[in-house]
């Protein structure tokens, strides 16, 4: 199933599942039996997901006419779908990203990168959706996009293997972990890793599949995904989810090393291979400006679309 949470004219943020063409409103369908947002749903996400996959199955044509609950996607603005995960650890599981990244800097790959998968917390208040506008930091010049796969986590789990953490993921989606490198390369000697480069804006959609929706493209613990990134309709990069060197349940693993992980956080695969301007180098593309459109795409996933806009801040 695709997850979504949305609004209308006439309607306050609501969240359910598309069907087709058309967004199913769950509390509304369900009479109230499923709640109306992403959040609570996770809470007790196996018994949430059996009765709309129910609902879902039980649906028909003649149901659907004049039904409450039930939109025309046409009709409905995409906001994220989990506008306000618990937490949002993003980590680095794509080698070609790390070792090109890297080179660019003049740097030597650093060899504990292959003894764990490692993460950094990052702004899990500012989540957008789909079609949302990003601003520039005022004090920023080097805006950066990063295209990235995400898992969101279904179940509270603690000190689990990497094969028991992966069944804990309730769904995947497209992310957009906005940079601004120039703030990011001021603070970097500090230590203490990203800040104020990262926390301005991430994005995210425009739906949560479910793990069953992309059993075509399965791998073993892998999935076969393109993944793709255009600024203004021109083809910048592409890479694949296959080439992930840490699986999400590997990351899983270690983020529930000894802590809590909560129904609603968000983990972050890191930039795939070729996946931002940073890797890219200036010779391919210059760094984003107010009016650029950048789309993020990957196989089973949609299209992830955002516009650039300067920052009004004196």
């Amino acid at each position: 199933m695709k997850f979504v949470t949305f609004q209308t004219p006439t309607a306050g943020e609501r969240s359910g599942w598309i069907n087709g063409s058309l967004v199913m409103d769950m509390a509304a369908i369900s009479g109230g039996k499923l709640p109306n947002n992403l959040l609570d749903f996770l809470e007790d996400s196996h018994k949430h997901l059996d009765l709309a996959r129910q609902l879902d199955e039980s649906l028909t044509v003649e149901s659907l006419i004049g039904a409450k609950g039930i939109y025309a996607l046409s009709d409905v603005q995409l906001l994220a779908p989990l506008p306000r995960p618990k937490s949002f650890r993003d980590f680095f599981a794509f080698e070609k990203h790390v070792l090109d990244a890297r080179r660019r800097a003049g740097l030597d790959m650093v060899p504990q990168w292959y003894d764990l998968p490692a993460f950094y917390f990052s702004n899990h208040q500012s989540i957008v959706g789909p079609d949302a506008t990003i601003t520039k930091p005022r004090h920023a010049n080097w805006l950066d996009y990063e295209l990235e796969l995400a898992a969101v986590v279904g179940r509270k789990v603690q000190n689990i293997s990497a094969r028991e953490a992966e069944g804990s993921i309730f769904g995947y989606v497209i992310l957009n972990d906005w940079s601004a490198r120039d703030l990011q390369l001021a603070e970097s000697p500090i230590g203490l890793g990203p800040a104020k480069g990262k926390d301005f804006a991430t994005s995210m959609g425009p739906y949560i599949a479910t793990p069953d929706e992309l059993d075509a493209y399965r791998d073993g613990d892998r999935y076969h995904l393109e993944m793709t990134a255009t600024v203004n309709g021109r083809l910048l990069s592409h890479g694949n989810a296959h080439d992930m060197h840490y699986t999400f349940g590997e990351m899983l693993e270690r983020a529930a090393d000894e802590v809590t992980v909560y129904p609603g956080d968000l983990i972050g695969s890191g930039t795939v291979g070729t996946g931002c301007l940073l890797e890219l180098g200036p010779e391919v593309h210059r760094w984003l400006e107010p009016g650029d459109v950048v789309e993020l795409e990957i196989t089973g996933l949609g299209k992830l679309r955002n516009s650039i806009v300067a920052s009004s801040a004196m």
